[in-house]
């Protein structure tokens, strides 16, 4: 079966990673600009201040993105942009700016898939207590309208939110990404309650409201466990454990059954007890309007912790990437599958990439063998998935363009375009090259 005629091949790029200018044109400001440096949460105290400084340098990487052959392109709004304050007057330099981003991509036979959310919450909302706040999914509505007004006459998919598992479990649980905070259960699941009922909001007003049909989704963490064998018996362990809820504010089915299943899962009342927010008439029939596609942002399989710092899946000496993730390509065969049987909605990867310590070489080229070792290994498994008949979307590599990695800073490159953050000259790497040839071939010479 293979790929689809039909399938999406692409690249992905988060705002506030890459557009830089972060204080023009009328911008707000987001927790990641307030918090990021002056904690010292971030590799050598970086930024995303002039990031790949994507605001001005649009043009020319669409440019690139053409050269490379990509047809989708995933990128994210920056909330703050459009409503400086979160609320209130609109930016209206902030919305032209991504309208003729859009406009840009059309012309170049780019396909434009936007995210709505992808972390970069504006500071003005944090400080009235942000996705704690019970009026949160309303404001998320206000610019989800804002948004989608302007751009839905030319833009098809949407995806609501990225990762809620980062956003929420790394922000305010564990403290490893802006805010840097560590909360109490309670305050945490009461955000988690609040970001699945602006989902909600935000798929209603886009499937009523949109000038083109949408298509749309969300975006979470989805690596899963890999069965240790092909036994009926470890398949059922691994995807028992794949669903479980013991991994708290990072598990999968705590944020996706309440948007596909229209439930929390049982395990979260026995982990969260009193915890657990409150559930008001018509909460999760908000929080579970229809989807079109469950996205999957996958790099590395889970596994509990068991002896000596490794997981359940790791070894001594496995391949890792410079992130020091292990690299395990299973990942995107048993995920899509698990996915589909709980949740019978298509996949789109929406991120899968590999950092690579880059450089430019005597030649001017970047080599970077490694990524397209990887790339290969973990399509070869997509494809796997596909030829067991999963529908699946498309593929969207992460990232079109080295970029601000969080509180990695720009130590890690993941990009199919190598940037000099001294000079923002860019170049696209040989795995660019090799990706473009994946793509005309619909996969066929992998």
């Amino acid at each position: 079966m293979s790929f689809s005629k039909d399938f999406m091949w692409g690249a992905a790029t988060a705002a506030y990673q890459i557009e830089g200018a972060y204080k023009e044109d009328g911008k707000g400001l987001s927790v990641w600009d307030v918090t990021s440096a002056p904690t010292g949460r971030v590799v050598h105290a970086e930024n995303g201040n002039e990031a790949c400084d994507h605001y001005h340098r649009f043009k020319e990487d669409i440019k690139l993105f053409k050269e490379m052959g990509i047809k989708n392109y995933r990128f994210s709004i920056s909330w703050p942009r459009i409503y400086p304050k979160g609320t209130g007057e609109v930016n209206e330099k902030g919305i032209k700016f991504y309208s003729d981003l859009v406009d840009e991509l059309l012309a170049a036979g780019i396909t434009p898939l936007v995210t709505l959310f992808h972390w970069d919450l504006p500071y003005e909302l944090y400080m009235r207590g942000g996705f704690g706040n019970p009026d949160f999914s309303d404001w998320f509505l206000d610019y989800t309208k804002t948004v989608v007004d302007a751009l839905s006459d030319r833009v098809k998919y949407w995806i609501t939110i990225n990762e809620p598992q980062c956003f929420i479990g790394l922000g305010y649980s564990e403290g490893g990404h802006a805010p840097f905070l560590q909360c109490d259960d309670r305050t945490v699941m009461r955000m988690v309650h609040n970001t699945l009922l602006a989902h909600g909001k935000a798929v209603k007003y886009i499937r009523e409201n949109a000038k083109t049909e949408p298509v749309i989704g969300f975006a979470p963490i989805g690596p899963v466990h890999i069965p240790k064998s092909d036994s009926p018996e470890d398949i059922e362990e691994a995807r028992k454990a794949s669903f479980s809820v013991a991994a708290k504010f990072f598990s999968l089915s705590l944020y996706s059954d309440p948007i596909v299943l229209g439930k929390y899962p049982d395990e979260a009342y026995e982990i969260f007890g009193d915890d657990m927010p409150e559930i008001k008439p018509g909460d999760m029939e908000i929080i579970s309007q229809p989807i079109d596609f469950y996205g999957m942002n996958i790099y590395y399989s889970a596994a509990p912790l068991v002896e000596r710092g490794y997981m359940d899946n790791e070894y001594i000496g496995i391949p890792r990437t410079a992130c020091r993730w292990l690299i395990d390509p299973r990942v995107l065969y048993w995920s899509p599958k698990f996915m589909y049987e709980r949740y019978g909605l298509p996949i789109l990867m929406t991120e899968n990439g590999m950092a690579v310590t880059d450089c430019i070489s005597l030649d001017g080229k970047v080599h970077d063998p490694q990524r397209i070792d990887y790339i290969n290994r973990y399509l070869l498994e997509y494809k796997k998935a596909a030829d067991e008949g999963i529908p699946l979307m498309g593929y969207m590599y992460w990232s079109a363009m080295d970029n601000f990695e969080w509180a990695e800073g720009y130590d890690m490159r993941f990009g199919l375009i190598y940037v000099d953050y001294r000079d923002q000259k860019r170049v696209i790497k040989d795995s660019g090259y090799w990706y473009k040839e994946v793509m005309e071939s619909n996969g066929e010479n992998l």
